[in-house]
């Protein structure tokens, strides 16, 4: 009788944990109530606005692997990353895959589709499985419009893209391969942080770091393991913990 009992027990406990978070799901869908928007441009609207963007908006699942958006394709509207990893990236004529941008939990993407007619030039493919939210176009422009605030950051967010993409230029003309790989682990513990383990915090394939720095494949896999004898970094599984900050900048500068 007593194992009855509690196996009522845990279905009466499983069946309250799934009512709470069907709860917290429905709370968090409404954008006034959205915690993620407090991390872009979107914190700028008022709850009026937000409400109404809320109603109009589309929330999806990205599996990893599966594309927001594809190159030549209109976007017609901006992406809310509410949770997961997308790269960014151009596929150059002679077939490589240049990353320029990993878009994370808080952001937004999408935004050039605002203020541009013409298909993107960029491909947005998950790096693991994603909650996002979609805001047509025809909504946003309305916010843009009447509300200054808002729009100036959205201008802010893409004078700093272009900014990051002029620094890409500059890099992969002056820079050599050992650079580029020194200044993107360092860019990328900065900008995911690391882990319970110490590691950088977000999984990229060795192919991935190879097409963010510019390189084939083997190439980097040829200088990560040279960075590993050197004691700049040590692999946990297929994460990377950086060990020596200090000689990474260096050699990021030229040094």
């Amino acid at each position: 009788m007593s194992n009855k009992k509690n196996i009522k027990n845990m279905i009466f406990v499983m069946f309250l944990l799934s009512c709470i978070k069907a709860k917290v799901l429905s709370f968090m869908s409404k954008c006034e109530q959205c915690i993620v928007r407090q991390f872009n441009s979107l914190k700028h609207l008022s709850k009026d606005e937000l409400i109404r963007m809320s109603n109009c908006k589309t929330s999806k699942t990205i599996k990893k692997g599966e594309f927001l958006f594809n190159e030549g394709e209109h976007i017609n509207g901006v992406f809310c990353i509410k949770d997961g990893v997308c790269k960014v990236s151009k596929m150059s004529e002679n077939g490589r895959n240049q990353v320029v941008n990993l878009i994370k939990k808080g952001d937004l993407i999408g935004e050039r589709s605002l203020i541009s007619d013409e298909v993107s030039n960029l491909n947005a493919v998950a790096l693991n499985d994603m909650e996002v939210c979609f805001i047509p176009k025809n909504e946003i422009i309305k916010d843009l419009e009447k509300n200054p605030n808002f729009s100036m950051d959205v201008l802010k967010n893409m004078a700093n893209s272009l900014k990051n993409a002029d620094d890409i230029i500059v890099n992969m003309a002056q820079k050599n391969v050992k650079q580029r790989l020194a200044e993107t682990l360092l860019h990328l513990e900065a900008k995911f942080g690391v882990n319970e383990d110490g590691c950088i915090d977000i999984h990229l394939s060795r192919e991935d770091i190879a097409n963010i720095i510019g390189t084939a494949t083997e190439s980097a896999i040829r200088l990560l393991s040279e960075f590993k004898k050197k004691k700049y970094l040590v692999f946990k599984g297929k994460d990377i913990q950086l060990l020596d900050i200090d000689s990474l900048k260096n050699l990021s500068q030229g040094f």
